[in-house]
């Protein structure tokens, strides 16, 4: 494993593959074979450069140290296949829900609970769907399911869940709080007890109080459009995502409008810059930088946005084979990008699908520093985590 400071974890999902980078050389320090790696749940950030992630064909959560030498630190069974996945703030107790898959409609109502120091696990049956859920801390640990259809944040007593006898019980929430149908988008503030979910009207707040939640006023996009997804910055205390406007018929990605979101959660003052059309995923946390990518048929992009206004630059990207195109979607058969960045450093890991390249790039120069290429092709964009000992990204208890 790396004995630089910064570490770079590559998956390819579709192969099965986990592949260790040092940073920012792109050197192959270590790789497992067989893990197919939930892209959905993504990578959960843990103290000390750790993650934890779920290897959706074993059924196992794993907690890897891409700075030790040997990788796998733990692997426990888990039910999948795994949709979302969180920790309370120590990093200690986690939860993974269960999702679509490869299924049309809803099926599994199963919930994993466990307990890194002790090796301890449950699972409970809750409800069909694609819930997203937090784990907070601060007293009696409670986790939080984030249901649609009907919209719902459901809290539950970890200690109760733990407990669960064998057989996958059903277990009912402790307290509930509405929320709408449409919800998308989970994240937690575990300095103040916040947790947060995105819906069409905006993002909807709730503080913990005791063993249950308080709503306070929802914070308005401030857009004609909505964010499909939340991120806690842990460098200036807010929240990011990325609007989607437009019309939604996938078929017109490419008019697609995307806009960064950021609300500092200090002030209550929301900023809204504009990225430019196209297919805008998933985002990234460098030291002074925040990374987009954005697919276009016209040419991709990395995007680096700093603090500043107008402080924008704007990163070229060579094309992708099988990239999505005009007339098609952008989801099926198509290759995608991933974004990776540390909190810590100035470094950005981008993703070339199907080429089975990864980009490094200097978030304050816009240089690009390597281009490591891996064994496999990296279809769909695989998925990518950057860590830094000490970088703080553990102060996010979601995973991404």
């Amino acid at each position: 494993m790396p004995a630089a400071a910064s570490a770079l974890l590559v998956s390819d999902h579709v192969e099965g593959t986990v592949h260790v980078l040092t940073v920012p050389d792109g050197a192959v320090a270590g790789r497992l074979t067989g893990r197919h790696l939930s892209e959905h749940a993504g990578f959960l950030a843990l103290p000390g450069g750790r993650v934890a992630c779920v290897d959706d064909r074993r059924g196992e959560l794993l907690v890897l140290d891409p700075f030790a030498e040997r990788l796998v630190e733990h692997a426990v069974p888990v039910a999948v296949p795994a949709e979302h996945l969180a920790c309370d703030p120590s990093g200690r107790l986690l939860a993974v829900t269960t999702g679509l898959g490869r299924n049309g409609t809803p099926w599994s109502d199963l919930l994993t609970v466990l307990d890194l120091s002790t090796g301890e696990a449950a699972r409970v049956r809750t409800r069909a769907g694609e819930p997203g859920v937090t784990v907070l801390g601060g007293g009696e640990p409670l986790v939080v399911l984030r249901h649609r259809e009907p919209g719902a944040l459901a809290v539950h007593r970890f200690a109760d869940l733990l407990a669960a006898p064998p057989g996958c019980p059903p277990v009912a929430p402790h307290a509930v709080l509405p929320l709408p149908d449409d919800g998308h988008g989970d994240a937690q503030a575990p300095a103040s007890g916040h947790v947060f979910a995105a819906t069409g009207e905006g993002v909807h707040r709730a503080r913990r109080e005791g063993e249950a939640l308080a709503a306070e006023p929802v914070v308005p996009w401030g857009a004609p459009a909505r964010g499909w997804y939340l991120r806690l910055d842990t460098r200036r205390h807010g929240l990011w995502t990325t609007l989607r406007g437009g019309d939604p018929d996938p078929l017109r990605w490419p008019e697609w409008t995307n806009q960064a979101w950021y609300h500092d959660l200090a002030t209550g003052r929301t900023t809204l810059t504009d990225l430019g059309p196209g297919l805008v995923f998933r985002l990234a946390l460098a030291r002074r930088r925040t990374a987009f990518t954005r697919v276009h048929p016209d040419g991709d992009e990395l995007i680096l946005l700093g603090a500043g206004a107008g402080d924008l630059r704007r990163v070229p990207l060579p094309p992708m084979d099988g990239a999505p195109r005009r007339g098609t979607t952008p989801w099926e058969g198509v290759e995608r990008r991933a974004v990776a960045a540390s909190p810590g450093a100035d470094w950005v890991a981008v993703s070339r699908g199907g080429h089975g390249e990864v980009h490094l790039v200097d978030a304050e120069t816009g240089q690009e520093v390597a281009r490591p290429r891996l064994s496999t092709p990296l279809h769909h964009g695989g998925h990518l985590a950057l860590r830094v000992r000490g970088d703080g990204a553990d102060g996010d208890p979601v995973g991404r």
